[in-house]
């Protein structure tokens, strides 16, 4: 019985926890560099942000919501810009040929 108690307190912190992080956010930033002979072969710098949607807007971070691959509405503004991409060239013919 005494590890059914022990369980539910570590389940709740787990979650007090997760609750804190989504909240306020975390940042964890890291740099992996391969050099050889003093030569800089790769440099990889790699920025990880934990929170909520909510905290991430906040921040002004939002660039899922122009993920062709994450929003119909990103689908859209492609297809937008291609009609008008498409208008340009059309307009540009146009202008060379008169």
């Amino acid at each position: 019985m005494q590890e059914q108690i022990t369980h539910g307190i570590q389940a709740t912190n787990l979650a007090d926890i997760l609750e804190r992080v989504l909240d306020k956010g975390i940042v964890i930033a890291g740099d992996i560099k391969i050099q050889l002979a003093d030569v800089e072969l790769l440099n990889i710098k790699i920025r990880l942000l934990v929170a909520s949607v909510d905290k991430a807007k906040e921040m002004g971070i939002n660039w899922w919501e122009n993920d062709p691959y994450l929003s119909t509405r990103a689908n859209k503004l492609e297809e937008e810009n291609a009609e008008l991409r498409g208008q340009l060239e059309r307009c540009a013919a146009t202008a060379t040929d008169s």
